[in-house]
This record gives structure tokens, C-alpha cells and sequence, in this order.
């Protein structure tokens, strides 16, 4: 094996990449080839990990803490995965979980294969939760409109309290907040319901 190098990624600049880090150096990697990314997760720029990307020769060993410091989602888990283990030909450790070490055990593939498989699976797991959660949503959503529950904000009656205020809003008799108070609602829902009674 040739150059081991680590990397560290934390989603804002305000957290702090001391645990990451204590456990790179505690697993043997050097601090000086230790890269670090503080990005934000919604722009997910990397410019040290396009640095590593450049630097990672074959044979190298890439040790992260956790899987999701490769990225955002498993689908560029994945990607990233293949594109160091099968083009770069290179390996990957990641020190939370010891079943996802490439390193070769003995002169076969083993290592490299185990680490395959349990990547798909936690991906088929990963991405079956998801629409497992969005399947959940949908079902409490449908359940409650079955039985009357409302969502969004609750609409004024059009009562005659609502419409004597109006017509009083409307004269210049009564101030838009002194209606929205007798009504007991905020006074942008007052001008909002106005605004669907005139439409």
C-alpha cells in the first residue's frame, strides 16, 4: 500500500472537525495528510476533496470516519465509491463501520466484495426507509382528511360579524387591525380573506 491519506468533512463552518479528526489520528493516519472540507451541505463544495480526488493514486488508502463523509446521499456514496475503488483502483476504511475496509485479506478479493455488499445494502435500506417515510406521510395524511382534520391555516366564517367589519373596513370606519382583533385573527388573515371575498 502506498500514501494513506484521510478526510474530514463537516456540513457549516461552525462545527468543529476535532472528533473526526481524533479519529483519524488515533487509526494512524499523519495529521499532514489529513483534508478537511467546511462547506455548507446545500452548496456541497468540496475544494479539498477535489484536491484528493487529484492526489489518490493506485494503491492508496482514503480513511474516513463515517460513509456519509463521502456525501450528501448514497447515491453519490456510490458514486464516489466506485469511482476511488474501481477507477482509481484505489482503497477506502471507514473507521465507524470495519466491514467497509477494501483492503485486500490475503491475495483475494474478499475485502473489496464484502465492502461492495454492504454498501448496496445499506444504500437498498437507506433509500427503502425514505419511501417507506414518504409512504407513512401519505397514509396519516389521507387518514386524517378521512376524518375531518384540516390542514393549512383555518379559513374566517363568513359570518355577519366578518361581513359588518368588512363593510365597515371597506367605508374607512374601522381600522384593518381594530377588525382583525374584534375577530380574534391576525390582520393579514383579515386582509387575506378580504382578498378571496373580492376575487
Amino acid at each position: 500500500m502506498d500514501q494513506i491519506y484521510g478526510y474530514i468533512r463537516v456540513s457549516t463552518k461552525e462545527q468543529n472537525e476535532a472528533r473526526q479528526m481524533d479519529a483519524l489520528l488515533k487509526w494512524g493516519v499523519d495529521k499532514k495528510s489529513i483534508l478537511i472540507d467546511k462547506q455548507s451541505g446545500k452548496d456541497f463544495n468540496r475544494p479539498s476533496w477535489a484536491r484528493l480526488m487529484k492526489k489518490l493514486k493506485c494503491g492508496d488508502l482514503l480513511v474516513v470516519k463515517s460513509i456519509d463523509r463521502l456525501g450528501r446521499d448514497y447515491n453519490e456514496i456510490l458514486e464516489q465509491w466506485r469511482n476511488i475503488t474501481k477507477w482509481k483502483k484505489c482503497h477506502i476504511c471507514v473507521i465507524d463501520m470495519p466491514l467497509l475496509d477494501t483492503r485486500k485479506k490475503g491475495n483475494d478479493l474478499t475485502g473489496t466484495f464484502i465492502s461492495d455488499l454492504v454498501l448496496q445494502i445499506l444504500s437498498y435500506v437507506a433509500q427503502s426507509e425514505r419511501e417507506s417515510i414518504k409512504t407513512r406521510q401519505a397514509e396519516g395524511i389521507a387518514s386524517a382528511k378521512a376524518r375531518g382534520v384540516r390542514f393549512g391555516r383555518p379559513k374566517i366564517d363568513i359570518s355577519n360579524e366578518f361581513e359588518d367589519l368588512y363593510l365597515h373596513w371597506k367605508k374607512g370606519k374601522i381600522s384593518i387591525r381594530d377588525a382583525a382583533e374584534t375577530l380574534g385573527v391576525s390582520h393579514m388573515t383579515f386582509y387575506r380573506r378580504c382578498s378571496e371575498l373580492n376575487s
